[in-house]
């Protein structure tokens, strides 16, 4: 049976995994190695390439049934895979910037290449699970909440690219504030120069930065205040968990952001559905639940919408980058688009 492989690319590692042509997944779980961006693209896609042989050998497939590959990379990028030439969090060192990395590895591998972003690898997954066999004739949005906040539009089946490839870029859409802050709370400001933007609320910097230090300031001697403040931002799911007041607040914080970036989503695309995924999917049950029916409770939908509409996590966080991508590459193959 011919396969595509999908291949996630990362700041730290590399996974994989392998789909049949007929739509069967042959890998569980994750096929990770160092994805060695910070040694610059050659040694990157040669690490792409390790990725690559290993998850065939993992699998058991010949290379020479591998029909296409499909990749992606953290964003910003264009929709061929050019990375942004003012680089980005993950792609820093000037060498990266404005660095083809699909087309490279196209010719590394000497197989065709799709390329997208890993929020809109993300939410081409999830609509594919949510939807099954009639995802091409539905639509959905997804907010990936991670360092940044990732996400994309998908219609009919297919992510929305746009003219640049930068459809999508859900966390840089201003959201309304009034009523979000609370009392004497600044404007949060995002590190795209943007203030009051979606990622400056809901992101894991944003805690950092801006939610963090405000509501500290609230809850005097609170355990938090000893730790230092990427530490103590990655340690505030774990106390939401627990029903933590100071996390709680955070997280409210955060879900009407996603709620309000969700209402001005259904006012330009009306989807069928909307995806949350990152760092809550992995949170306990409970949480994770409290989370996105708090994000639902802050969607303004009109009445024919919500009749309609599903709100869902994103499935298989892990794993969803490298499956949305051969999903595409799948597509792509089908629509006889390849090579």
């Amino acid at each position: 049976m011919p396969v595509v492989v999908g291949l996630d690319n990362g700041g730290t590692s590399n996974n994989a995994t392998v789909l049949t042509l007929d739509g069967r997944f042959l890998v569980d779980g994750l096929v990770e190695i160092p994805s060695e961006v910070r040694a610059g693209p050659e040694a990157a896609v040669e690490a792409l390439a390790r990725a690559f042989d290993g998850v065939l050998a993992r699998a058991g497939v010949r290379r020479d049934l591998v029909r296409a590959v499909g990749l992606d990379t953290p964003g910003p990028a264009s929709a061929t895979g050019v990375i942004s030439s003012r680089g980005s969090t993950n792609f820093a060192e000037p060498a990266w910037w404005g660095y083809d990395v699909r087309g490279a590895l196209e010719r590394r591998l000497g197989l065709p290449v799709t390329y997208h972003n890993d929020g809109n690898a993300a939410a081409l997954y999830a609509h594919h699970v949510h939807f099954g066999a009639d995802a091409m004739s539905r639509s959905s949005v997804c907010a990936v909440v991670g360092t940044g906040l990732g996400g994309g539009v998908v219609e009919s089946g297919r992510v929305v690219a746009g003219a640049a490839g930068m459809a999508g870029e859900l966390g840089h859409v201003h959201v309304p504030l009034d009523g979000l802050l609370a009392p004497g709370q600044p404007v949060p400001t995002c590190a795209c120069g943007f203030a009051g933007d979606a990622e400056s609320v809901a992101s894991l910097t944003a805690i950092a930065r801006n939610l963090l230090p405000y509501w500290l300031s609230r809850y005097p001697g609170h355990p938090l205040a000893a730790e230092p403040p990427e530490r103590a931002a990655k340690l505030v799911r774990g106390l939401g968990e627990r029903g933590d007041p100071l996390a709680r607040e955070i997280f409210t914080q955060q879900a009407t952001a996603l709620g309000r970036l969700f209402t001005v989503a259904a006012n330009f695309t009306d989807p069928h559905a909307y995806f949350v995924g990152g760092g809550v999917v992995e949170a306990a049950p409970e949480f994770r639940d409290w989370f996105l029916a708090t994000v639902r409770a802050h969607t303004v939908l009109r009445a024919e919408q919500a009749a309609v509409a599903a709100f869902a996590l994103v499935p298989d966080r892990d794993t969803a980058g490298a499956r949305g991508v051969a999903i595409a590459a799948l597509e792509a193959v089908r629509a006889g688009v390849t090579g």
